[in-house]
């Protein structure tokens, strides 16, 4: 089983950064593809980014791409989401997840998920 704790979440102005971090306990970290999703109230939970447990190809959804960034160290078993040139559309809850595809895009192929982190972003 893993467990998984999101930080880095809080109350943003149009513009700024912010940098989310996850952190995950079990021993085959390096063997899991993770991900990250939001959700915001009323919506169906997205995609926003996600890599593949093989070192393969960095996903990210067209809603963040250029301005998010996603980033994996084995080693503390972290994976973080650096968020640049936030926006309104970007307040969401934000998730970070494990599933043992080598390629997960959807929020069903995962299997665990942290308790999410809120990003508020002011216009």
């Amino acid at each position: 089983q893993v467990q998984l704790a999101e930080s880095g979440g809080g109350l943003v102005q149009t513009g700024a950064s912010l940098r989310l971090s996850c952190a995950a306990s079990g021993r085959t970290f390096s063997s899991y593809t993770m991900g990250w999703f939001r959700q915001g109230l009323g919506k169906e939970r997205e995609f926003v980014a996600g890599d593949s447990w093989n070192g393969g190809s960095t996903d990210y959804a067209d809603s963040v791409q250029g301005r998010f960034t996603f980033a994996r160290d084995n080693a503390k078993k972290t994976v973080d989401l650096q968020m640049n040139s936030l926006g309104p559309e970007d307040t969401e809850v934000y998730y970070c997840a494990v599933s043992n595809r080598l390629r997960a895009r959807r929020a069903r192929d995962y299997a665990y998920w942290g308790q999410g982190t809120q990003v508020p972003v002011s216009s």
